[in-house]
Protein backbone atom coordinates (compact mmCIF):
# COMPACT_ATOMS: atom_id res chain seq x y z
CA UNK A 1 0.00 0.00 0.00
CA UNK A 2 1.48 3.69 -1.08
CA UNK A 3 1.05 6.68 1.17
CA UNK A 4 1.30 8.86 -1.74
CA UNK A 5 0.07 9.01 -5.10
CA UNK A 6 1.42 11.40 -8.01
CA UNK A 7 -1.25 13.36 -9.51
CA UNK A 8 -1.78 11.52 -12.81
CA UNK A 9 -2.03 7.92 -10.56
CA UNK A 10 -5.31 9.40 -8.30
CA UNK A 11 -8.67 8.26 -9.43
CA UNK A 12 -10.61 11.97 -9.79
CA UNK A 13 -12.41 13.36 -6.94
CA UNK A 14 -16.12 12.38 -6.41
CA UNK A 15 -19.10 15.10 -6.95
CA UNK A 16 -20.22 16.85 -4.45
CA UNK A 17 -23.42 15.20 -2.10
CA UNK A 18 -26.36 18.00 -2.43
CA UNK A 19 -27.71 18.33 0.84
CA UNK A 20 -30.10 20.94 2.64
CA UNK A 21 -28.01 22.70 4.84
CA UNK A 22 -30.50 25.19 5.63
CA UNK A 23 -32.56 21.98 7.36
CA UNK A 24 -29.84 21.22 9.50
CA UNK A 25 -29.22 24.80 10.85
CA UNK A 26 -33.03 24.77 11.36
CA UNK A 27 -33.10 21.70 13.64
CA UNK A 28 -30.09 22.25 15.29
CA UNK A 29 -31.52 26.10 16.44
CA UNK A 30 -35.24 24.51 17.51
CA UNK A 31 -33.10 21.69 19.44
CA UNK A 32 -31.72 24.65 21.58
CA UNK A 33 -34.57 26.34 21.28
CA UNK A 34 -36.16 23.28 23.48
CA UNK A 35 -33.21 23.18 25.38
CA UNK A 36 -33.37 26.95 26.36
CA UNK A 37 -37.22 26.40 27.76
CA UNK A 38 -35.84 23.42 29.89
CA UNK A 39 -33.50 25.84 31.08
CA UNK A 40 -35.66 28.38 31.89
CA UNK A 41 -37.62 26.27 33.56
CA UNK A 42 -34.71 24.92 35.82
CA UNK A 43 -33.11 27.68 36.09
CA UNK A 44 -33.61 27.35 40.41
CA UNK A 45 -32.01 24.03 40.51
CA UNK A 46 -28.85 24.85 38.36
CA UNK A 47 -28.49 28.29 39.67
CA UNK A 48 -28.38 25.99 43.09
CA UNK A 49 -25.56 23.52 41.31
CA UNK A 50 -23.04 26.61 40.42
CA UNK A 51 -24.23 26.61 36.76
CA UNK A 52 -26.63 29.33 36.52
CA UNK A 53 -24.76 31.12 33.42
CA UNK A 54 -26.06 27.60 31.42
CA UNK A 55 -29.02 29.65 30.94
CA UNK A 56 -26.86 32.16 28.34
CA UNK A 57 -25.67 28.94 26.12
CA UNK A 58 -28.72 28.08 24.38
CA UNK A 59 -29.50 32.23 23.21
CA UNK A 60 -25.53 32.02 21.51
CA UNK A 61 -26.42 29.16 19.89
CA UNK A 62 -29.54 30.56 18.29
CA UNK A 63 -27.97 33.54 17.46
CA UNK A 64 -24.97 31.61 15.75
CA UNK A 65 -27.63 29.25 13.78
CA UNK A 66 -28.94 32.79 12.63
CA UNK A 67 -25.36 33.95 11.34
CA UNK A 68 -25.57 30.77 10.17
CA UNK A 69 -28.31 31.11 7.78
CA UNK A 70 -27.39 34.04 7.14
CA UNK A 71 -24.19 32.84 5.39
CA UNK A 72 -25.86 30.07 4.03
CA UNK A 73 -28.48 32.56 2.52
CA UNK A 74 -25.12 34.58 0.95
CA UNK A 75 -23.46 31.32 -0.22
CA UNK A 76 -26.50 30.74 -2.37
CA UNK A 77 -27.11 33.76 -3.77
CA UNK A 78 -23.74 35.82 -3.77
CA UNK A 79 -24.58 39.00 -5.43
CA UNK A 80 -27.63 39.18 -3.13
Amino acid sequence: MRLYLRSHDRRPDPAPLATDDRRTVLIGMAVWAVLWVLALVFHSRLADAGHGWWIWTPPAAIVLGLWGLLFLKHRRHPDA
